[in-house]
């Protein structure tokens, strides 16, 4: 994805042919590595194969797993869009990640190689994994949890948290996982909507130096209204900071589970039984609780870490940056590499802590053969320079992948070129908390890469762009990301709400999952990613809803409106913008502005924080009374503004125009 690209597109405006023209412009190619390929997990006959009996190649992909009851049924697509897989087949998730591996004598083999930000190390293997696990689930059981109860999890990056949710899995309680970085009204919402009897917490964790406590936000959330049936909150000591405390409600991790029997038989359940519950933004602003269920997530989780990374389990050591917190964690730290039996790195703290070669000394220091990260990070890396990596001893690295984001040319050239050695190939991968595991990716021992595009739909997917009129566009042409066939790992539903599934996902498109994502076919067919096209930004890869945030910033008493817009940024992807008018008596100045900031902060989290705040006298509006983003977006882009003729009063923008260079913008 070129910078000059539009990051959110409306509907009609599917993509400028100045944006196509550039990323045209990309004849940058990458053969795999000649060994890579003699020996890759998964080769080109796999399309083909999918290709002639998709199902027959999911269940296949099923058959990697173990299962109590074997699936007769691949797919029950009778009420679509709701879709049950492997729905005659029963298994547990947990036993697939860990007990698995320890009855096939693989039980000495390390699962987490865990790096805590101070310097703190653990060695996980998978007898250990197995018995803190059966040891969570038996004391999840002794506080009441029993199967289809919801778990909340709100964690730093430690292996608590991974055996957490196994256990949860391990006895059927679905987990609902809120990133630590969300504030307390933003979990208090998604324990009330997942109804949630139990939350797992810890008293903080380490973020750049320093301990950064979770508990407090926990008891803040369980003092709203709708988290009553809250019983217990489980507590890991991480910092061992002094933490406020319920008696009868709190309990310690470390009293309760290290007591439990290490023997607990898990028990298997329906592949459509619900696995987690994770909320995602959505343009209403009322988080969006995806659901996803076992078998198929599980098959299509394991597959794609398998085919994607060629991971070689006995030998590779990989390593996924992203916060557990998120879908890639759930998906690529615990749940895909574990099934496979693989080794992997968690690190809990930041890339610059203490120094801004921290990630290439774990590299090195654990001879990480497979990286995955996100764009975001890579272009920090970039701005911190070149001289950074070059410091380490990074040449065991073996496969680079990309998540999050589309990303752009010149970061894919920079990574593989100062990451990979120039040796290395990178898989730019597209999916979604909805998609559940990767859709579209190069396959490292197959396909020639080019930089900037996710390329192909895996084997056994089925994506393509079409256009207003759901009519797929020719190649060299853009418009719309469609999903046209049901895949294993999609999700089932909102929780909840089968309606709003239906309104968000299947209603643009009539028989065709619609990503929210713009695309483009290039002149070889291969797809390039081109970012949202409704209300939700996308900020370091993670989506925020506009909604959400103009909702926090007009709770706060000086602020009678407001309208916010994703604007393009070469470092975030997107960067918040918002366009507020004042109360009566407020008084704009610069303080008032870093105010409204963290208000925006305390409400959703430091993620949500606007990067630029313009008080304005009036916003722009169409005769019926909506908000013209579109211009608000030019402005804070300094493009030209276009027509304005539908506005109510088309010299607000002028007035828009002249304030902006005194727009107040913060770089964290």
């Amino acid at each position: 994805m070129t910078r000059d690209t539009p990051d959110t597109l409306g509907k009609g405006d599917v993509v400028s042919n100045e944006s196509l023209a550039n990323l045209l412009k990309e004849e940058r190619r990458f053969a795999p590595p000649a060994e890579l390929a003699a020996n890759a997990n998964v080769t080109a006959e796999a399309y083909e194969r999918a290709k002639a009996d998709r199902l027959g190649f999911w269940a296949e992909q099923a058959r990697r797993l173990s299962w109590e009851t074997e699936p007769t049924e691949t797919l029950d697509w009778s009420n679509p869009p709701f879709a049950k897989w492997f729905k005659d087949g029963r298994l547990n998730v947990a036993h697939n990640c860990v007990d698995r591996h320890v009855e096939a004598g693989l039980g000495d083999r390390v699962a987490i190689h865990f790096e805590g930000e101070p310097g703190d190390t653990r060695a996980i293997t998978y007898a250990d994994l197995q018995r803190e696990v059966s040891r969570a689930a038996n004391a999840l059981i002794e506080l009441g949890v029993r199967t289809g109860d919801r778990v909340a999890i709100y964690m730093p990056m430690i292996p608590e948290t991974v055996v957490a949710m196994l256990a949860c899995a391990r006895i059927g309680a679905p987990h609902s996982l809120v990133f630590g970085g969300f504030s307390s009204d933003a979990l208090a919402a998604r324990i009330q909507d997942a109804d949630a009897r139990v939350v797992i917490t810890a008293d903080g964790g380490y973020r750049r130096g320093k301990p950064s406590a979770l508990k407090p936000a926990v008891d803040e959330a369980l003092t709203q209204p709708g988290t009553e049936n809250v019983r217990n909150v489980l507590v890991v000591r991480r910092t061992g900071e002094e933490t406020a405390w319920t008696e009868g409600r709190d309990v310690w991790w470390h009293e309760l589970v290290d007591r439990q029997s290490e023997e607990h038989t898990p028990q298997a359940f329906e592949a459509e039984h619900p696995l987690f519950i994770l909320y995602t933004s959505g343009t209403t602003g009322k988080p969006k609780g995806i659901l996803h269920t076992s078998g198929g997530y599980l098959t299509q989780t394991a597959y794609t870490h398998h085919a994607v990374f060629d991971l070689k389990p006995e030998t590779d050591v990989y390593w996924c940056t992203a916060d557990v917190g998120w879908v890639t964690g759930h998906s690529y730290i615990v749940y895909g590499p574990l099934a496979n039996g693989a080794t992997q790195v968690i690190y809990e703290g930041t890339p610059d802590t203490p120094h801004k070669g921290r990630w290439w000394e774990i590299v090195e220091k654990y001879k990480v053969t497979i990286l995955y990260t996100a764009p975001t990070a890579i272009r920090t890396c970039m701005k911190w320079g070149d001289d950074i990596p070059a410091k380490f001893d990074l040449s065991s690295l073996r496969v680079l992948g990309s998540v999050g984001e589309p990303i752009n040319p010149e970061a894919w050239i920079w990574y593989r070129h100062n990451i990979g050695g120039d040796r290395t190939p990178v898989v730019d991968t597209w999916w979604q908390t909805e998609t559940g595991a990767m859709m579209i990716s190069p396959l490292p021992g197959v396909t020639e890469a080019k930089p900037g595009s996710a390329q192909v739909p895996l084997p056994g997917i089925a994506a393509t762009v079409v256009d207003d009129e759901a009519n797929e566009v020719p190649d060299g042409s853009g418009g719309y990301l469609v999903l046209t066939e049901p895949w294993p790992s999609m999700l089932r539903t909102i929780w909840g709400d089968d309606q709003r599934y239906l309104d968000t996902y299947w209603s643009r498109f009539q028989d065709r999952y619609f990503a929210g994502d713009g695309a483009k076919k290039d002149g070889d067919g291969d797809i390039w990613l081109l970012g949202r096209v409704d209300d939700v930004m996308l900020v370091s890869g993670h989506n925020i809803s506009t909604t959400e945030v103009e909702s926090a910033l007009v709770s706060h008493p000086k602020v009678a409106e407001a309208a916010v817009v994703g604007a393009t940024d070469p470092q975030t992807t997107q960067a918040i913008c918002a366009f507020v008018i004042l109360r009566g008596n407020a008084a704009e100045d610069e303080g008032l502005v870093e105010e409204l900031r963290g208000h925006v902060a305390k409400h959703l989290g430091p993620i949500a924080k606007p990067k630029r705040i313009l008080p304005v006298d009036e916003l722009p509006k169409t005769r019926s009374g909506k908000i013209m983003r579109r211009l608000l977006r030019d402005v804070a882009e300094n493009r030209d503004l276009g027509d304005v003729t539908t506005l109510t009063d088309s010299t607000v923008m002028t007035l828009i125009q002249s304030k902006l260079p005194g727009a107040a913008s913060s770089e964290d």
